[in-house]
């Protein structure tokens, strides 16, 4: 079985079970206590802290460990924002941040604050002027990842960060797909992480709070924090960020010329794809493609049948049967979508495996969702598809089939009520050359209106 969804989680670094391990012994007792097991265990917590600071490039009294990278996010926007209650309650984050992020946000506002999303170009990345253009008198804290999670595009957090530091107000940055890879650069406020993401163990997140920035933490707190701290696991944490940084720069390589190989084969084997994200400014193990008349879903069981590990972003692999938001604010296909994101220690084999097994998994899923007939009504000069009731990609898949059957210049009128339909038809239009008019209430459902051009 090959594993390619390190984006999700990646496996055990072999460091990080060998500290958890040790420290199963030596670090179970509080490390409060004054007697002989609790100064032992409080050694081990200091020199965790120590190494993650010396990793993530600040202090050793900025940083703290959290029960996941889900609460450091959690705690470190509701702690900034309360901290500069004073200033106002302006939040201001990306569109394609983690949903961690974007679940404060919503909270922010049920809350009574505001807050604004900064778009993104089809590659997925921000631009500092948009971000600038985003900043009020009242912007209390804003928000920015350092990597996409779902496309691997690399955000320009070094200016943004200027643009902020400049202006007065803190930035927070998640980090948690970037910080195996090395520092995140710029004067950040904020910093947010997660331990499985770089081969250490689940349930550990730290963030960090720069000196000087007003934080003020919320719920109860104690002299513990947040609680009797997991140390077994910190510890090896802290050991296993430490190891893959020091593998960074060499493994980089190996996974970017992986990757690449990945994004350049992938159309030349595969009809009708995109493939997503930054073509340059990215992560080395994540690459992203979607694949026209491919319910995403079918295609990661297959997938999984012909042993390949990998995950989607596609709308078709949620139950809420909604396009992924990092996808629909891109403006990219949704439907079959799969990304590929490559732990340490890859082998080329297996990548090439892939490649090989990939084309005849794509085509066998478009072979058994292209036998329903599209229900076609020739009215005038345009031609009406009722894909009412049929999930994505059908509804693409008959707009597909009946584009020829309209004159040049002539019109298809899709009638769909599936929510991932609003993005996949205008991007099926980029891909094919054929124009997007725009879309209309229809009595059930929307009609998206696609006008002939070749």
């Amino acid at each position: 079985m090959s594993y390619f969804d390190a984006a999700s989680s990646t496996p055990l670094h072999p460091v990080a079970r060998q500290a958890l391990l040790a420290s199963l012994d030596e670090g179970w007792a509080d490390p409060a206590r004054l007697y002989r097991e609790g100064r032992r265990a409080r050694m081990l917590l200091d020199a965790a802290r120590e190494a993650a600071a010396e990793a993530v490039g600040c202090r050793v009294d900025e940083l703290r460990f959290t029960p996941s990278g889900t609460h450091a996010v959690h705690s470190g926007i509701a702690g900034a924002l309360a901290g500069r209650r004073r200033v106002g309650r302006h939040l201001i984050v990306s569109a394609v941040e983690h949903s961690s992020v974007l679940h404060s946000a919503e909270l922010h506002e049920k809350e009574g604050g505001s807050v604004t999303r900064v778009r993104v170009d089809r590659g997925g990345r921000v631009t500092p002027a948009d971000y600038a253009a985003a900043l009020q008198e009242d912007t209390a804290l804003a928000c920015l990842q350092s990597a996409n999670h779902e496309v691997g595009t690399e955000q320009p957090v070094a200016e943004v960060a200027e643009v902020f530091r400049a202006a007065g107000v803190p930035l927070l940055v998640d980090a948690a797909q970037s910080l195996a890879w090395g520092l995140v650069e710029g004067p950040w406020s904020l910093l947010a992480g997660s331990a499985h993401k770089w081969g250490g163990p689940a349930g550990v997140g730290l963030l960090v709070v720069r000196k000087g920035v007003r934080f003020a933490a919320q719920g109860p707190v104690d002299e513990r924090g947040y609680g009797f701290e997991n140390l077994p696991a910190i510890v090896a944490a802290a050991a296993s960020l430490r190891a893959v940084r020091a593998e960074a720069a060499q493994e980089a390589v190996r996974l970017r010329e992986l990757t690449e190989r990945i994004r350049a084969r992938v159309p030349e084997l595969v009809a009708d794809v995109e493939v997503v994200g930054d073509p340059e400014r990215r992560l080395p193990g994540i690459v992203t493609f979607s694949c026209l008349y491919v319910d995403g879903e079918t295609l990661l069981h297959e997938l999984d049948r012909e042993g390949f590990s990998v995950s989607s972003g596609s709308s078709c692999t949620s139950s809420t049967l909604t396009p992924s938001h990092v996808l629909k604010a891109m403006g990219v296909l949704s439907e079959g979508n799969v990304r590929v994101s490559l732990p340490a220690g890859t082998a080329a084999e297996d990548v090439e495996r892939f490649l090989a097994v990939l084309p005849g998994v794509v085509n066998g899923v478009r072979e058994k969702l292209g036998a329903p007939a599209p229900v076609a009504v020739v009215r005038e000069d345009e031609l009406l598809v009722d894909a009412l009731g049929k999930r994505c990609p059908i509804p693409v898949i008959e707009l597909a089939k009946v584009i020829g059957e309209v004159p040049v210049g002539g019109l298809v009128r899709v009638l769909s009520d599936d929510e991932a339909a609003r993005l996949d038809i205008p991007a099926w239009c980029a891909m094919r050359e054929q124009e997007y008019v725009g879309e209309e209430p229809a009595d059930k459902g929307t009609a998206y209106l696609v006008r002939r051009t070749s």
